[in-house]
C-alpha cells in the first residue's frame, strides 16, 4: 500500500456572495397598512420613488454579484496590516528610554486602533464578509478592541441606527441622548454645553457608544425589562474590565521587567501609551462619525412620515440623512471607508471598500431626479458641524421647542396620547 500516494480532491467552490442580504428593511405600520409614507414627496412622486428604488437595488445587486477573491484577500490583507502596527507599537512603548521609538509606538498603536475599530471591526460586525463563511471575519462571533460589547453596538447601530435613520423618537443616535443638534429636538438647559460636551465626548468616544449601548431611556421609560437592562450592565461591565485590564494592567505589568533599567516610571510610561493611542483612536473615531451625520444639509424625518415607506423611499431617507468626507484613498481606509457614509447608509452591508466604486452610480441617480449629495473636505464637514452644535445649543425663541415649558410638554403628551389612540382604533 503507498502511503505516499496523491489523491484528488474536489475543487474548491469560488466565492460567491449573489445571496448575501443583511440589508435593513423600511419602516413598516403594522397598526394601518394601507398607510402611506410621505418621506420625498416634496422631492419625486411614488412612481419615481419607486424607479429610484429598483435602480439602486440594481446597483446592489450588481456589486452582490461582482463580490470574490479579490474583496477577500484585501481584508485579509488589512487584518494582517492592523496586527503589524500593533506589534510594532507594542514593541516602540516599551522603549520610553529611546523617545522616537516610544513615539513611533504609540502613534503605530493609533493606527492599529483605528484599523482595528473603523475598517475591520465595524465593516465585519455589519456582516460585509459573512457570505465568506470565515469564522475569523463572522459578523455574528466578531468581538472589537472597544468598551462597548459587540452584541449592544450590533442591535443599536446595525438595526435601530440603519433602520430608523434619522428618524426622531426611534433613532437613538440623533445627538446620542446628550447633544441637540437638530431643529426638532426639543431643547433643555444642558444643551447650552453642546460644544464643550461634544469635546468630552471626542475625547471618550468609545465609552460614550458603551453607555449608549445601555439603552438606559428605555429603561427608565419602561421600554425595556429590569432583566433585560442587567443584562445590558452584565456584558458592559464585562467587557469594560476585559479592556481595562488588557490596555491598564498587562501591559503595565509586563513593564515591570523593565525596572531595573528604567526605574518604576517605566510601567507608567507604557499606561500612557495604551492610554495616548486609545485617545488617538477616540478622536479620529468621533470626528468621522459626527462629520458623516451632523453636518449642515443632513435632514431628519417625523416618525409619521416614514411609516410604511417604499424601498426607494428607505434609499432617499439614507441620501438625505447622511454626508460623505472627501479626501484621498488613505483618507477613505483609516475611516473604515465611512467617509463614503451616504454609500454606507445605503448599502450597509456591501464591503465598505466598494463605496468608492457604488459613489459614481449614486451621483449618476442623484443628479438624474435632481437629488442632493452632501459632501466636502474633511475640515468643512467640521466646520459645519461645529457650527450645527453652537447654532442649537441657544434657546429657542419659540416656547414649543423648549424641552421643560408647559407648552413643549402639553404638545408631546398630545401626540403620544394621539399615537395611542391611533393604534388602538
Amino acid at each position: 500500500m503507498n502511503l505516499f500516494r496523491r489523491t484528488k480532491h474536489a475543487p474548491i467552490a469560488p466565492l460567491s456572495a449573489s445571496g448575501h442580504n443583511q440589508a435593513p428593511v423600511p419602516l413598516v405600520d403594522e397598526y394601518d397598512p394601507h398607510r402611506r409614507s410621505t418621506v420625498g414627496l416634496d422631492l419625486m412622486t411614488y412612481e419615481q420613488l419607486d424607479e429610484f428604488g429598483r435602480e439602486l437595488d440594481a446597483v446592489r445587486q450588481r456589486v452582490l454579484d461582482d463580490l470574490g477573491q479579490e474583496d477577500a484577500d484585501y481584508i485579509r490583507r488589512v487584518l494582517r496590516a492592523q496586527k503589524w502596527f500593533e506589534v510594532v507599537g507594542r514593541i516602540g512603548i516599551f522603549l520610553p528610554i529611546f523617545p522616537p521609538a516610544f513615539i513611533a509606538g504609540v502613534i503605530c498603536l493609533g493606527i492599529s486602533k483605528i484599523l482595528e475599530n473603523m475598517e475591520i471591526g465595524h465593516n465585519i460586525m455589519h456582516g460585509q464578509y459573512d457570505w465568506m463563511n470565515d469564522p475569523m471575519i463572522d459578523g455574528k462571533r466578531y468581538e472589537w478592541d472597544n468598551v462597548a460589547p459587540a452584541h449592544d453596538w450590533k442591535h443599536g447601530h446595525n438595526y435601530i441606527h440603519h433602520t430608523y435613520t434619522n428618524i426622531h423618537g426611534m433613532d437613538r443616535d440623533i445627538g446620542y441622548g446628550l447633544l441637540r443638534i437638530d431643529e426638532d429636538q426639543p431643547w433643555y438647559p444642558s444643551h447650552r454645553f453642546n460644544l464643550p460636551l461634544s469635546f468630552v465626548l471626542m475625547l471618550f468616544f468609545e465609552w460614550g457608544v458603551m453607555y449608549h449601548g445601555l439603552e438606559v431611556s428605555d429603561y427608565i421609560n419602561g421600554r425595556m425589562s429590569k432583566e433585560e437592562f442587567k443584562e445590558h450592565k452584565a456584558r458592559a461591565l464585562k467587557k469594560v474590565r476585559r479592556q481595562v485590564f488588557k490596555d491598564y494592567v498587562v501591559y503595565p505589568g509586563l513593564a515591570l521587567a523593565l525596572v531595573p533599567v528604567m526605574g518604576w516610571s517605566a510601567p507608567l510610561w507604557v499606561l500612557g501609551a495604551n492610554f495616548v493611542a486609545n485617545l488617538i483612536r477616540n478622536i479620529w473615531t468621533f470626528l468621522i462619525i459626527f462629520c458623516g451625520h451632523f453636518p449642515a444639509g443632513a435632514e431628519t424625518f417625523p416618525e409619521e412620515a416614514a411609516q410604511n415607506e417604499t424601498r426607494g423611499q428607505w434609499y432617499l431617507r439614507q441620501l438625505l440623512g447622511s454626508a460623505n468626507i472627501s479626501g484621498s484613498k488613505l483618507m477613505h481606509l483609516m475611516s473604515g471607508n465611512l467617509s463614503h457614509q451616504i454609500e454606507h447608509h445605503l448599502f450597509p452591508d456591501i464591503p465598505a471598500r466598494r463605496y468608492a466604486e457604488v459613489s459614481v452610480d449614486v451621483k449618476r441617480l442623484v443628479e438624474k431626479y435632481g437629488l442632493r449629495y452632501n459632501t466636502g473636505p474633511l475640515p468643512k464637514q467640521l466646520m459645519s458641524v461645529a457650527r450645527q452644535l453652537a447654532m442649537y445649543s441657544k434657546k429657542p425663541s419659540d416656547p414649543y421647542k423648549v424641552g421643560n415649558s408647559p407648552e413643549s410638554k402639553a404638545l408631546r403628551r398630545a401626540k403620544r396620547e394621539a399615537k395611542k389612540a391611533y393604534q388602538a382604533a
